[in-house]
């Protein structure tokens, strides 16, 4: 299998690994509080270039498919793009890497929340909730990606050799 056709499968294997688990637990995905499981899967650009869209792509999909807001499907997608291609820039340091998604998603999946989920149309904008839920979110991203993620990447690349090896 040449270079292309593995980056490939293998962005197209991320983005779908991506999507099903978000869609599968999506009772902790979505809400105000978040334990997004699939964002452990942000951290996979320190790994492979190829990861960085699928990741995005990954994110669209899951919450297009989970029926979320129009502006929580563009923007929340936009949002792990930018942390993924930031993570790839800083893959040399994995524990900086890994603050990328837990930033991009208080900053903008935390607005996106509190206005698809407690904030009242037409009401003023509370800003302590809006924080409150920033910071959630951002907290919820930190357990992933440091519980989850930074375990998953080191175990991924000591066995590198054995699991991406150029002959199948």
């Amino acid at each position: 299998m040449n270079r292309t056709t593995r980056s490939l499968t293998r962005a197209a294997l991320i983005a779908a690994l991506y999507v099903l688990l978000t869609y599968f637990l999506q009772a902790i995905s979505f809400q105000g509080t978040q334990f997004r499981v699939s964002e452990a899967l942000t951290l996979m650009p320190i790994l492979f270039a190829e990861a960085v869209p699928a990741l995005g792509v990954g994110c669209f999909l899951a919450n297009l498919l989970a029926g979320a807001v129009w502006y929580d499907v563009v923007f929340g997608a936009l949002a792990t793009l930018a942390a993924a291609f930031l993570t790839r820039k800083l893959r040399k340091n994995i524990y900086l890497a890994a603050l990328m998604p837990t930033i991009f998603n208080g900053l903008i999946v935390g607005p996106i929340v509190y206005f698809e989920f407690i904030h009242a149309p037409g009401t003023a904008v509370n800003t302590g909730l809006l924080l409150a839920n920033m910071g959630s979110v951002a907290l919820g991203e930190v357990v992933v990606c440091y519980v989850l993620g930074i375990p998953l990447i080191l175990a991924l690349k000591k066995l590198g050799g054995k699991l991406f090896s150029e002959t199948v």
